[in-house]
């Protein structure tokens, strides 16, 4: 005799099963037209409100980038002025070591026609007062103060400073009184 298959589940779990069926499933609800309309709208103000963004950025780096090249030309020389200072330097040495004569003359003139050229260029010497100034001076050395010399007082200048148009191109260097 053949035993018919059992099922092996009881009752009560065919009709869970049966029940699980039978729920309603979650319905996905869409969204009406007027929540369409409104979602749509605040997304195209917030695209709007970033093309203004990003339309100011431009705007901005073209204003930095117009002042970085005035910049850049207005002070196209700096570089080469201070490679030439020091041939300035050297011929001024050379002035206070010569004697009177043609050779001085003719250094004095080529020292005169460089020192033309380069304050056409918007090179200017440094005028060092009785006062130190950190912004446009160097100390190289501090000497106690006297008298004649209070603290602070420059005593010496040992090399000429030079701007180069409102920039510093080199500070002058000097001895300064202290305290």
């Amino acid at each position: 005799m053949i035993a018919a298959p059992q099922d092996s589940m009881s009752e009560d779990e065919v009709s869970e099963e049966v029940d699980e069926e039978e729920a309603p499933v979650d319905e996905v609800v869409e969204p009406t037209l007027e929540e369409q309309l409104a979602e749509a709208i605040a997304r195209a103000e917030k695209a709007e409100a970033e093309i203004t963004y990003k339309e100011a950025d431009i705007v901005n780096i073209r204003k930095r980038n117009a002042t970085d090249r005035a910049e850049l030309l207005k002070f196209s020389g700096f570089n080469l002025s201070g490679r030439i200072l020091p041939v300035l330097d050297s011929l001024d040495k050379a002035l206070e070591a010569a004697e009177d004569g043609p050779l001085a003359d003719g250094v004095r003139l080529t020292r005169d026609n460089l020192l033309e050229v380069l304050k056409g260029e918007g090179l200017t010497q440094i005028e060092v007062g009785a006062e130190f100034d950190p912004n446009t001076m160097e100390a190289l050395s501090t000497l106690p103060a006297s008298d004649e010399y209070p603290d602070g007082t420059i005593i010496d200048t040992l090399e000429s400073g030079w701007m180069y148009k409102d920039r510093v191109l080199r500070p002058a260097r000097v001895v300064v009184s202290k305290e």
